[in-house]
């Protein structure tokens, strides 16, 4: 393959999947054309879908394409995508799949598994080519948000290199992750992203180039307290009040409170009590606290009874937290039957 250049006008394709067109509401989308090697960079706006020409024709030592998304409010920039251009650069492509169906940024909980597609193509085999012609490489990164964060404006080359190789083969692979490999002392409460990468080799005064790369989100497990009711409580009129505080619930998900007559078990379809559903939608996981008040009417019957507090998200439901309980509103009255003659 011959390395001369032929300088000619880039022509670029966006297509964002019509799966995520309902979820774009608020984010303009553009694309940053880096010439290399100065690295000067070009930004053009560009729609959801279409193919349109590159502002500036490729230089001898290429050029990358970003493409980024801005969300209007609040002000939050995301690099979703990347690609280098150049004479006989090979192709590749990086997909990131969750059990989360929303596609807009690929998201995950820290305890799911995930799955990295790479897909190459234009690789030579030919021994006598270039090795920037018969191989890449791919790099995982790893990088922690701070407390509450939310990767917005995140200084990505901060990020830890976890792992690299080599790919010299054209066609396609796919990558499971059962753990993930965010920074963090407690498993179940990481928060940050993991990003995969594949980049060219440097080659007679080209820079090695990222080629595509996809990031994906990884959000701490969700947990609850209940204070106000607990196992050696007994309820003899009123029920009291209840707050139960819940901490860093996934986005997109239903979080209830229910009740049952006797002892805990898994997968009981037990009475909402009334008041104590919320539903939590947004792209960050939020703290929440549910009050329970005059829910007398959700248990009825003396007896021991279950308070649980359930989580459905888009990897099923959970049991954050229960308590058992009794009532006892039976009345007992104590006398004695006398007579005169």
């Amino acid at each position: 393959m011959s390395h001369c250049l032929r300088i000619a006008l880039f022509s670029l394709a966006l297509s964002i999947a019509p799966s995520v067109f309902g979820q774009t509401t608020g984010y303009t989308f553009f694309v940053r054309q880096v010439q290399m090697p100065a690295e000067a960079g070009w930004d053009i706006t560009v729609s959801q879908q279409g193919s349109q020409l590159s502002p500036l024709a490729i230089n001898p030592y290429g050029a990358r394409f970003e493409l980024w998304a801005v969300k209007s409010s609040p002000l939050t920039s995301y690099l979703l995508d990347t690609t280098y251009v150049n004479s006989y650069v090979p192709v590749a492509s990086v997909q990131i799949q969750t059990e989360d169906p929303y596609t807009l940024i690929p998201r995950t909980r820290a305890d799911r598994p995930y799955y990295v597609s790479i897909t190459v193509s234009g690789l030579s085999s030919d021994p006598m080519a270039p090795d920037a012609a018969k191989s890449v490489k791919m790099l995982r990164h790893a990088q922690a948000y701070p407390a509450n964060g939310d990767g917005s404006n995140l200084n990505r080359s901060l990020a830890t290199l976890v792992s690299q190789g080599s790919i010299s083969q054209n066609g396609f692979q796919v990558l499971q992750y059962t753990v993930n490999a965010v920074p963090g002392p407690d498993r179940t409460k990481v928060r940050g992203e993991e990003r995969f990468s594949v980049f060219s080799l440097a080659d007679y005064g080209a820079p090695e180039s990222q080629l595509n790369s996809q990031f994906v989100q990884i959000w701490p497990m969700s947990e609850a307290s209940v204070t106000g009711l607990n196992s050696s409580s007994v309820v003899k009129g009123t029920a009291p009040d209840v707050t139960i505080t819940l901490t860093d619930l996934y986005p997109d998900s239903v979080t209830h409170a229910q009740v049952y007559p006797g002892p805990p078990v898994l997968d009981t379809a037990g009475t909402t009590v009334p008041g104590a559903s919320l539903v939590i939608s947004g792209t960050v996981p939020r703290n929440e606290q549910i009050f329970l008040k005059n829910w007398d009417e959700a248990i009825p019957n003396d007896g021991q009874w279950t308070l649980e507090v359930l989580t459905t998200t888009a990897f099923g439901v959970d049991r954050l937290a229960y308590t058992t309980f009794t009532v006892d509103r039976a009345i007992k009255v104590n006398g004695a039957v006398t007579s005169a003659d």
